[in-house]
């Protein structure tokens, strides 16, 4: 009756860790490329205040 072995089931274990790890690093390459954006576009918006300053 409880004989059986229990499966092994280390492969489906391995997988899910490399799953979770590939996730977690698009999501971390992700929030890179929106800080990257929001740098660029807050130095953008510093600049056309600087002209629009410069024009009064």
């Amino acid at each position: 009756m409880f004989l059986e072995t229990t499966p092994d089931t280390s492969g489906y274990m391995i997988a899910g860790y490399i799953f979770s790890f590939v996730i977690m690093g698009f999501y971390v390459f992700s929030i890179y490329l929106r800080s990257a954006n929001l740098k660029r576009d807050a130095e953008m918006l510093e600049s056309l205040d600087r002209k629009k300053e410069g024009k009064k």
